[in-house]
This record gives C-alpha cells, structure tokens and sequence, in this order.
C-alpha cells in the first residue's frame, strides 16, 4: 500500500493562537438569564450604529455605478484628502494624500505595516498588556513579539528607559496604542516623545495606533506633538480605525499615515491583499468626516460619561481594583488569588451574566487581570455591575 505524507501547514501559522473572544463568548451562552439580561462587557465594538444620515450616504454610494469598479491601491483621493485635513487640524502639521494609505480596517493596516517594516527572525517590541491580535500578527509572521513590561503602579505607561534595553540587532520597530486596547490607559504627549526620540536615535520604527484617539476627553490637549516635528517621517507610522468614532466596524476601514516613500512600498503589499478598500463605505466616510461632526463630539461624551459610570459602579466592591479607564476600555484587577482569569471570568458571565476577557488573553503574566470594554453598554446597563459583582467569589 502506497504510504503518503499528509502536506505540512506553515509552523508559524499553527504556533499563533486561536482568536480569543469567540471561547468568551461560548461561556456566556450557558448563561441561564438568572441575574437579568446578559450584560457583554467583552468585545469592543460601538454601542449604536452611526446616524441615518450617514446610512443614506452609504446607499447612496453604493448605488452608482462607478464605486462597483476597482480604485486607487491606497484609497479613493477624496477620503485621503478629506483625512489628512482632519489629522491636520488635530496634530497641528499638515499633511498629504500621499502620505495616506486607507485600508480594510486597521487590523489589516497593522498586518501591512508589519509585513513592510520586518522579516521572519526580526522582533517588535509590544508593550503588555497587549492587543493580542498584535502579537498573533508577529508570531504568524514569524517576527518575535517581545514583550515590553507595563507597571500597573504607573498606569500601565510603558517605559522608554526599559524599552531601550530590550532592543537589540533585530529590533525593527516599538508599537505603542493609545488610548490603550485592552488597560485603556492614555499615555502622555511626554511619554510618546520619548519613544519617539528613541525610536529615532536607535534607526528603528515608532508604529503608533490610535485607533481610540476619537474619545479622549472634551478639551484635552492634543494627544501628543510627534507629528508636529519635522523628522517625523523617517521612523514614524501612525495607525487608525474609522470603525468606533463613526459606529462603522463592519464597513471595514482604517488608515496608515506615513511617508510617502513607506507608503509607496506598503502599497506594493495592499495591492496584493486587498487591491483597493470598498469604495462605497469610502465615500460614506469622506463625507462624515466633516457631516457627523456634531454626531461624533456627543458620541465621545458619551463614551466619557460611561467610563465615570463605571468607576462609580466599581467604587464600593471590595477587593476589585479598577487599575485604568480610558476611552472603550477598563483594566480590572480581580480579588480571587487562587483562581485563574479564565475561571473567575467563566463564573462570573455564568453565575451573574456578566462577561469579561481573561487578562491572559493579552500577554504574560496578567492572571489577576480581566479587560473589560465599557462602550457596548449603555451607562444604566454598567450601573448594574455594583449588583451583580457584590457577594461573588468562589
């Protein structure tokens, strides 16, 4: 009988984890409803859609017949014209359309940018907690993802001091979120110049996402000045998602912002994986840039009021500390020692229907942690949780 040898998968593709959220999700459905309606504190996503202006935008476009053809590799003009304003006015530089790349999402974005900056046997420096679609990238890639260590004492701030150590000959770039996904934390203007600096000096990469930077509080100061210095183009790249400001994740859109030159040869990538972004979503966007303004400042009070709601509802529960808020996100410390993350988490959605992530979904040594994602609920659903959380334990 003739012997065969069933055809290998790529190692590095097996070695990446499994998505995580679906296994939190599979808990939550033996929920019995006991305690009241399900309370889904675990994935980030927008808690309404966007105006039905912006819908009749979308149907708009996608009813002519010019937006079923292919577009421009990097994004339609009008939308990298109509972001770069808008990048402008927060960042206070200008910025080019050739400086703008729109993608399928910032996922794919940070998968792009990835697979532009570094080659199997590179690492990138993740600070941890980290998004673990971050350092699932890296590892299918075959790039090591090395962890950069964040003091819960200080926010969970990373530190350039430390980062500097960790950097060696295969160091390719430092991704920094802020706000931060999963702890919420906002790092300060200061904190990103140092990395900045760093990043410069050492001839490796500064990737900054901001996917969250839409809903830093009313009146804060701009989120930082890296754009504003003129050597920014030679080791920066920034990172952003249009799903949460403008309540669109399933329409798919994010932006790189780059040098041109970067952008040029990130093009060569998206022109082998997504050829160009939807376009209909892309005309929606352009125009709500500038059309649901109004509808966007709220939405960001919003979002602000359901952090503080949080807090409050956190505030007489002993033993749970809340160790940073910000923007879709809370990083919690749990008070059960002797049981994993994934346990208390299990329990918690099962016995009180409330549903969180495992802090070891997000990197090493976060057992005591759980994130939660406060933007889903609305602030009388997380008023709720001083009720359901009191009196739980094992």
């Amino acid at each position: 009988m003739l012997q065969t040898t069933r055809p290998a998968l790529n190692p590095d593709l097996i070695d990446t984890g499994t998505p995580p959220i679906p296994q939190a999700q599979g808990w939550a459905r033996a929920y019995d409803g006991s305690s009241g309606p399900l309370i889904d504190l675990s994935q980030a996503v927008p808690g309404s859609p966007p105006p039905d202006a912006m819908l009749a935008k979308l149907a708009e476009a996608a009813a002519r017949p010019e937006f079923t053809r292919y577009g421009a590799i990097t994004g339609d003009l009008a939308l990298r014209e109509a972001y770069a304003a808008e990048i402008g006015a927060i960042y206070g530089d200008s910025f080019t359309p050739g400086e703008i790349a729109i993608t399928s999402g910032c996922n794919q974005a940070y998968v792009m940018t990835m697979m532009a900056l570094a080659q199997a046997g590179d690492n990138v420096l993740l600070p941890t907690p980290w998004y673990f679609n971050h350092e699932m990238t890296l590892t299918m890639l075959g790039i090591e993802p090395r962890p950069l260590p964040c003091d819960p004492a200080a926010g969970f701030v990373p530190d350039a001091a430390l980062a500097e150590r960790l950097i060696d000959a295969k160091t390719r770039a430092i991704v920094l979120v802020t706000p931060n996904n999963p702890t919420g934390a906002v790092y300060p203007p200061a904190t990103i110049a140092a990395f900045a600096e760093l990043c410069e000096r050492r001839g490796i990469w500064l990737v900054l996402d901001e996917t969250y930077r839409d809903f830093l509080p009313t009146g804060a100061a701009r989120p930082h000045e890296v754009f504003a210095a003129s050597g920014w183009r030679d080791s920066v790249i920034g990172l952003y998602s249009f799903s949460k400001a403008y309540a669109v994740p399933g329409w798919r859109l994010g932006a790189i912002t780059a040098g041109e030159a970067i952008i040029a040869q990130i093009g060569k990538v998206l022109d082998c994986v997504q050829i160009s972004p939807v376009r209909a979503g892309q005309a929606a966007v352009t125009w709500g840039i500038d059309g649901i303004r109004d509808w966007r400042e709220a939405n960001r009070a919003e979002i602000n009021a359901r952090a503080n709601a949080f807090r409050a509802a956190m505030a007489p529960l002993n033993g749970w500390q809340v160790l940073a808020v910000g923007a879709y996100f809370a990083y919690v410390a749990h008070p059960f020692a002797e049981l994993p993350a994934a346990e208390v988490v299990r329990r918690l959605v099962q016995e009180r229907g409330v549903l969180a992530l495992p802090g070891p979904y997000f990197g090493p040594g976060q057992e005591r942690h759980l994130r939660v994602a406060i933007a889903n609920v609305s602030a009388d659903r997380i008023g709720e949780l001083s009720d359901r959380l009191r009196g739980f334990g094992p």
